[in-house]
């Protein structure tokens, strides 16, 4: 079924290329904290990191020329491929390892203007570096010329022991079920589709599931900066790579070069949390867009869900002799708020469903669920359910989900029963227990880190910057905001926003706590 209460990064990605965290952790914590331990069991060194083998501190990665994957050709150009070795147990540095898929790019002005490496994480969980790292070039053209440009797959996304959790004839044949139940026929049909999903999960995963935890892709990036040669940290993380890179900051904040985190994962929200802020950032996103084509934000919302409530009774016919359902619809809405250049896109689907034809808004839904037309899935989400349901201790029930219907019904008439309903079904019946209620960012210590926040970000509502600024620690997170449209702010038209993170990453520049872009 279409998720999007934790994708919170590659939904852009979408838009791109379609052109339109109880029990023992993986960490071995015992998560009982609330924030949970985002130590290291393993023997520690001085600075209380895991020792880490000379076999994999001391890789030299064989770069060479990408290979074409399943989702598209081989960049071309200066994109080098390689692959890194990382231990699967975190607590177990000298046992069992996986590979990492790398991408990289070498910094355009030569040694003597080069910083180091510049990592970059596009968000999911579950995106691919590898493959949107090229996507993204020309966005960050300007700090190549001093940075090598560098991205991966995390463990268990795509080509890093990527997660598949069901067929594609099976994820289609999902579509029909309701995840906003009306009865209890359809609430059971809702939990058995979400712990079957699960059991795809751990079937194909196996030990790799208890392994991809937001702490074992923190190390595995602390690694990465050893092999890569750098002595500090530069990392730019958008959206759930805000939470990474956060999480990163933490465990490592001698390491701490310049860390932009754009798009912001509130860091203290827990699972219902993260939901209602999505639900308050979708329907902030929809009030201004409708505010855009001259309609009362009110009887405009009110509009769309008196649509949705008639598809939920009856389905639309569309062009791809598939019906739209209620929640493909309600995908179909969600992806276009991502960016404001999209919104004309959205009055098109919306106008041609009122009158009966769901095509554009299906179309819309296979962009956002990654199903080409030939009827092939992507599988951000299946990595992305793994790696969310290992890091989120929280398991609503049943009973405790529908108490919070009522609240989530008032934050969003149109996105509030969706994403209220996904706190019940996203990791019903998980087959691994969670590490973390909300995860621990606080860097003391730390060099400053730019903390980036939109106002009018859909996914990853403003109000999440504030909050990782403040629990990153006073003199650590500086904030940076802008008065804008859609999921991220760099590159999205604001010169102010982009030459600020140009000054901040290229010279080392650090803006006032609290600089306003409109």
């Amino acid at each position: 079924m279409a998720r999007f209460v934790r994708w919170t990064g590659l939904a852009t990605a979408a838009l791109l290329l379609a052109g339109c965290g109880g029990g023992p952790s993986a960490d071995g914590t015992d998560g009982a904290d609330d924030k949970g331990d985002t130590t290291s069991s393993a023997t520690p060194s001085a600075d209380g990191t895991p020792t880490l083998p000379a076999s994999l501190t001391s890789q030299k990665p064989s770069w060479g020329k990408c290979k074409a994957t399943s989702d598209g050709p081989a960049p071309g150009g200066a994109w080098q491929c390689a692959t890194l070795k990382a231990p699967l147990d975190w607590n177990k540095p000298d046992g069992e390892t996986i590979e990492l898929a790398l991408i990289r790019s070498r910094a355009s002005g030569g040694s003597s203007e080069r910083i180091g490496s510049l990592l970059f994480n596009f968000g999911g969980p579950g995106g691919s570096g590898v493959s949107m790292m090229p996507s993204y070039a020309d966005i960050a053209g300007d700090l190549q010329k001093r940075y090598d440009l560098v991205s991966w797959d995390p463990r268990g996304v795509a080509a890093s022991e990527g997660v598949r959790c069901r067929s594609d004839k099976d994820i289609e044949a999902a579509e029909s079920v309701d995840a906003t139940p009306d009865d209890a026929a359809e609430e059971a049909a809702y939990l058995k589709d979400a712990a079957d999903f699960g059991a795809g999960c751990e079937k194909t995963a196996g030990k790799l599931m208890a392994h991809v935890s937001t702490t074992d892709s923190a190390r595995d990036m602390d690694l990465m900066r050893q092999v890569l040669g750098d002595d500090e940290m530069h990392y730019f993380g958008i959206s759930y790579g805000t939470e990474l890179g956060g999480v990163y900051a933490h465990l490592f904040p001698e390491n701490v070069g310049r860390l932009v985190l754009d798009a912001v994962v509130d860091p203290t929200a827990d699972t219902a949390g993260h939901a209602k802020n999505q639900a308050r950032g979708f329907q902030r996103a929809l009030d201004n867009y409708l505010r855009s084509t001259s309609q009362d934000p009110e009887q405009g919302t009110r509009k769309i869900a008196d649509l949705l409530d008639r598809i939920d009774a009856t389905p639309l016919p569309t062009s791809a002799e598939r019906e739209l359902t209620q929640t493909l619809a309600t995908t179909g809405i969600v992806l276009p708020l991502y960016s404001e250049q999209s919104w004309p896109t959205l009055t098109s689907a919306l106008d041609a469903a009122e009158k009966g034809d769901g095509t554009g808004l299906l179309a819309l839904a296979d962009a956002y669920n990654e199903r080409n037309p030939s009827g092939r899935y992507g599988t951000t989400t299946h990595s992305q359910r793994v790696i969310s349901c290992l890091d989120d201790k929280q398991r609503p029930t049943l009973e405790e989900t529908k108490e919070l219907l009522p609240e989530f019904r008032k934050i969003s008439p149109v996105f509030g029963e969706f994403l209220g309903w996904d706190t019940a079904g996203w990791c019903h019946d998980w087959p691994v227990p969670g590490q973390f209620d909300t995860p621990e960012v606080s860097a003391p210590g730390a060099a400053p880190v730019l903390v980036v926040g939109n106002t009018g970000d859909p996914a990853t509502p403003y109000e999440g910057a504030q909050r990782m600024a403040e629990e990153l620690g006073e003199g650590v997170g500086v904030e940076l905001t802008w008065k804008g449209e859609g999921h991220g702010a760099y590159g999205s038209g604001s010169d102010c926003v982009d030459s600020t993170i140009n000054a901040y990453l290229l010279n080392g520049k650090v803006p006032a706590d609290g600089k306003v872009c409109s």
